[in-house]
């Protein structure tokens, strides 16, 4: 099974571009690992992200692969699951981290 972490900031996220964010996150998942993820869905509480002693405005994706990737396959996959998230939250590259671990 893949597993999905997305971490957001309170109010960041509107509820249309949330549903486009686990729609497009699935897809990639299904595309590349073969299944959709299991999403656990995380808002940090307004006040209580911060980034260089500011309110965060970042968001951190965590998915596990289907299979251990070399670092060849892992760079471009982690490229794009950032433009997904970089495109349908609104955000620069440095306020996306996208993480692909191997399976546990």
């Amino acid at each position: 099974m893949i597993h999905c972490i997305c971490m957001v900031q309170e109010g960041q996220i509107a509820p249309a571009q949330e549903q486009a964010l686990r729609r497009d996150t699935a897809d990639f998942a299904s595309r590349h690992f073969g299944s959709a993820p299991e999403f656990n869905w995380v808002t940090v509480g307004a006040g209580d992200g911060f980034t260089e002693a500011k309110p965060s405005n970042s968001v951190i994706v965590s998915m596990n692969a289907d299979r251990s990737l070399a670092p060849s396959q892992r760079e471009p996959l982690l490229r794009e699951l950032c433009e997904i998230w970089e495109r349908g939250a609104e955000l620069s590259p440095n306020e996306v981290v996208t993480v692909i671990r191997d399976p546990q």
